[in-house]
């Protein structure tokens, strides 16, 4: 039993318990860094995998959270961090897509309230074959610098 004791310390772990199987696709960690009360947008990464046979594409994300919640990705140009919107984001067969700072992630815009460390905010990730699958987003501690200073000027 004491050589289970670790295994069972991470199952219980919130991690594992925040983690998400839907068929193929393990949704791992969909997360926010928590946003400054007066925030109108926020950032949401996590980690997507695909143990099917075929690509998935993630179409669309809805939440009460905010307004809109769009996929992104970060483009530096000329030392500037720029935004730009993707139509899907395509999760190939046998392969992780990671959602991360400086990369990929899913905004947030137009919060409808504040969010603070610890909340479980609802959301509905759309896939092309998968259809719906309901995760909750939790509120980490904020990771600095924040994504308010990025330029959303091409929304």
């Amino acid at each position: 039993m004491i050589r289970c004791l670790p295994l069972l310390l991470l199952l219980a772990s919130p991690l594992a318990a925040h983690d998400l199987v839907s068929g193929d696709l393990h949704i791992i960690h969909p997360s926010i860094p928590d946003p400054l009360p007066t925030a109108r947008s926020a950032a949401g990464y996590m980690a997507i995998s695909n143990d099917g046979a075929e690509p998935e594409a993630l179409i669309e994300v809805r939440t009460p959270f905010a307004e809109h919640a769009t996929l992104h990705t970060t483009i530096f140009e000329e030392g500037v961090a720029r935004m730009r919107g993707l139509e899907e984001l395509v999760i190939p067969a046998g392969e992780t897509v990671n959602l991360e700072p400086g990369g990929i992630h899913v905004m947030f815009m137009g919060l409808s309230g504040p969010a603070d460390e610890g909340d479980m905010i609802p959301a509905t990730l759309v896939f092309r074959n998968a259809g719906e699958v309901e995760v909750e987003f939790m509120v980490d501690p904020a990771q600095g610098g924040g994504h308010s200073g990025m330029d959303h000027s091409g929304h």
